[in-house]
């Protein structure tokens, strides 16, 4: 055990202590390495103090401290019960019928201040016994949040652990996603990039992937099989490199796309025209168990000139119709929303109705923490996206509409000051968020679902090893016109 991980320990209060686990032998029997990891001693002084070390530890301490804490975080997390899974097995439940329509998850981007937004979700879920949940984070995301995914899977758990949660935490790759400027200038290396983000994503413990690459739908063409051409192969290329990659003993839950969020609304045709492709070229089954569609929404919502959200009319209708076939024809759970976060409360529990399998979640929490905010700090990052995010300003943009469109991309430059907030000022935002998470919740009716998500789901006990968290290399990409 080396002295980084001993210094951790200290800093919990020794509420957690590494133990010796299975010796692994060589082929003549003489021991090689002996397996570490980690029982809880005093899980209350653990949740006062000890994660709250630990995690600023993973996210901010030097390298070595950040290895170490994210494995103990992650050992953590197994020896209470607090392990990544699959929503695969529940969603082809619903797909099979053997689970009733009655509930929509919230799938949760959480991009700012992530321990506390996490925590807040969290503690919703613990209060109102909810199971049905997904944190989930777009490779947009990832580079202007500064959150690889061993780091966000990591502030996932310890978020857990801080708020008693106990069960599967689903983790979730959002738009994995293939740009498809980039794809036109070197398609080779743009699938490489996905590629070596999908390996990364799985090795975090992202057991739910949603591949995106709607991106490259060609509506000028013929036909809709000309039209879905691209997004079916590759779609079906990358469900093939995730079974082939995915842990032994566990499904990935996956995802596709038909329709690009913001662009016309898909239809019944191009769900068919989608499938009947993707289905030709997958070589491992299963494959996707939902299918993204368009509705009518866009990411963040369309934004007036006084920062307002404009009015956004749903097809629900057409969700209805596609999550209807979706199930019917092809044993999938449903059909997925995006861009609905910032939609009025009232509209939430139109997507059970229309029996959604999931629904995206996003911009309101971040609209909701920066409402929470230190004034001075608010001012500080104003300043800072006028003077940095100015090349984003769309002519005639007013400085409201600059803001709503931007703020996220200040959440990785601040990061560290948003972290350091006094606790006043964090658990202001915190409840905040909570009381939101709680409608959200109650709304999409995936309260009292813990007992029906655990006994569908398979929850793998995983132990990874010191060395398994090296730090992965920052990815510097420009992700303009990827969606999140």
């Amino acid at each position: 055990m080396s002295n980084t991980i001993r210094e951790l320990i200290y800093a919990t209060g020794e509420a957690i202590e590494v133990i010796a686990g299975k010796a692994q032998m060589r082929r003549d029997d003489s021991m090689l390495t002996m397996d570490l990891g980690v029982e809880v001693r005093d899980e209350a002084s653990l949740r006062a103090k000890g994660i709250d070390a630990l995690v600023n530890a993973a996210v901010f301490g030097a390298p070595a401290q950040q290895s170490a804490a994210r494995w103990l975080i992650w050992e953590t997390g197994q020896a209470l019960g607090i392990r990544p899974a699959s929503i695969h097995e529940l969603y082809v439940a619903r797909g099979r019928n053997a689970l009733d329509h009655t509930f929509t998850t919230p799938a949760m981007n959480i991009r700012m201040m992530a321990y506390d937004t996490a925590r807040a979700a969290i503690r919703a879920a613990v209060e109102a016994k909810v199971g049905a949940f997904i944190f989930e984070i777009a490779r947009s995301e990832m580079a202007y949040t500064e959150q690889r995914p061993a780091e966000y899977t990591t502030v996932m758990i310890a978020a857990a652990i801080k708020e008693g949660y106990r069960g599967p935490l689903f983790i979730q790759g959002d738009h994995f996603q293939v740009n498809a400027k980039k794809y036109k200038t070197d398609a080779d290396a743009e699938l490489a990039a996905v590629r070596k983000l999908i390996d990364e994503a799985l090795a975090a413990g992202f057991y739910n992937i949603d591949i995106d690459t709607s991106t490259l739908v060609d509506l000028s063409k013929p036909t809709l099989d000309e039209q879905q051409r691209l997004n079916y192969e590759l779609c079906a290329l990358f469900s093939d490199y995730i079974r082939q990659r995915q842990p032994a003993g566990l499904v990935v839950s996956l995802g596709g796309e038909i329709g690009e969020v913001g662009q016309k609304n898909s239809d019944i045709h191009e769900l068919r025209a989608f499938m009947s492709g993707y289905l030709r070229n997958i070589k491992h089954q299963p494959g996707i168990s939902k299918i993204s569609i368009q509705t009518g929404t866009s990411h963040g919502g369309v934004v007036l000139p006084d920062g307002s959200i404009a009015d956004v009319n749903i097809d629900f209708d057409t969700l209805r119709e596609l999550s209807t076939a979706a199930r019917e024809e092809y044993g999938m759970g449903g059909a997925v929303q995006h861009g609905a976060s910032t939609l009025p409360e009232e509209a939430f529990g139109k997507f059970v109705q229309a029996g959604a399998i999931e629904v995206h979640l996003a911009t309101a929490f971040q609209q909701i923490a920066y409402a929470n905010l230190p004034r001075a700090l608010n001012d500080e990052i104003t300043q800072w996206l006028f003077k940095n995010a100015a090349d984003e300003r769309k002519p005639g943009d007013t400085d409201e509409q600059f803001l709503h469109k931007t703020r996220k991309k200040a959440t990785g430059a601040f990061k560290k000051e948003l972290w350091s907030l006094p606790e006043a000022d964090r658990a202001r935002v915190r409840d905040a968020l909570q009381q939101r998470f709680s409608m959200l919740f109650n709304r999409l009716n995936v309260e009292r679902t813990k007992a029906i998500v655990e006994s569908f789901v398979t929850v793998r006990e995983v132990h990874k090893r010191p060395e398994d968290f090296g730090l992965a290399q920052a990815v510097a990409e420009d992700v303009r016109g990827l969606a999140d």
